[in-house]
């Protein structure tokens, strides 16, 4: 690597160490949930973390660069580091029962809705 390469991979490294971005998410409602769908490209399963805390839903997912055996990143333009996004679940919702799933760079939430939430039907009689 030559020094003026180095010294401009240093300077913005050091300027960039983490560059968050706000995910795309989608939110589907039906009678008995809600499902969160969020992209999270070129995040691994142990680069992500899902985490409620006060009725707050924290998402967080940092990108790994993969590069060849034996080479060495000397620049790069892509300044994401990593995905965060948080959202405050109403109290409808019973996260401690939610089911994450990643597949392909999508997360995919669902957190059911309490029972007291779900719609019910009620009977109406003829007097």
């Amino acid at each position: 690597m030559n020094e003026k390469s180095k010294q401009i991979s240093e300077s913005e490294s050091e300027e960039h160490s983490i560059a968050w971005v706000l995910p795309r998410v989608d939110v589907v409602e039906n009678d008995d949930s809600i499902l969160l769908i969020a992209d999270l490209p070129g995040v691994a399963k142990d680069n992500l973390r899902v985490r409620v805390e006060n009725n707050t839903l924290q998402i967080e997912g940092e990108l790994s660069i993969e590069t060849p055996k034996k080479m060495e990143l000397t620049y790069a333009e892509m300044r994401v580091t990593g995905y965060r996004r948080h959202f405050t679940l109403s109290r409808e919702l019973d996260a401690s029962q939610m089911v994450a799933l990643l597949k392909d760079g999508v997360l995919s939430l669902t957190i059911p809705k309490t029972e007291q939430a779900k719609p019910r039907r009620i009977e109406v009689k003829v007097g």
